[in-house]
Parts: C-alpha cells; structure tokens; sequence
C-alpha cells in the first residue's frame, strides 16, 4: 500500500477526477470547492482573516531578517491568543 493511499484526506481521495488539471496539483479546485461549499452551508470557512495575516507577513519579516544579517523576528499573534479557543474546522475531522 502506498502511503498516499494510506493517509490522503478523504476529500482529495472524493475529488480526485474533478481536480485533476485544476492547477497546483488539484490544490486550486479543492479550495475553491471548500470555500463555496462552507459559504453555502453557512458554515466557518477553511482559512480566516488572521490566517491570511499571519501567511501574508511571512515575506516582509523574512526580508527584514535577510537585511538584518539573518536575525529571528517573532512572527506575531495576530490573534493575541484567540486562535487556541476557536473551534476545529470540520475539514480536519473528515
């Protein structure tokens, strides 16, 4: 058995043919497929603002450390500690 087989989320595994040429290895269809999906069940959607925050900041501080001689920068909490309180999204326990 192939580890793929083995581990792959159930929803790679229900989408596989819809996805396949959507771009970045289905990875674009899938999300896409969620986000309409949780909107229309009125459901949480996979990612949030602070989500999109917290990835988003990565390259500015990573070129702040690049032209800092490679110093660590914390990555800030955008949250100031919610995200600990929040619940799982339903896609982690499909």
């Amino acid at each position: 058995m192939d580890l793929r087989d083995e581990y792959d989320h159930p929803l790679w595994k229900d989408l596989e043919e819809q996805s396949a040429g959507a771009g970045h290895g289905g990875m674009d269809y899938i999300e896409d497929y969620r986000l309409v999906k949780c909107l229309r069940e009125g459901k949480p959607t996979d990612m949030n603002v602070y989500d999109a925050a917290a990835m988003s900041v990565i390259t500015p501080l990573s070129e702040w450390s690049v032209a800092n001689r490679s110093r660590p920068i914390d990555v800030p909490d955008f949250t100031r500690g919610r995200w600990a309180q929040w619940p799982k999204l339903e896609i982690l326990r499909a």
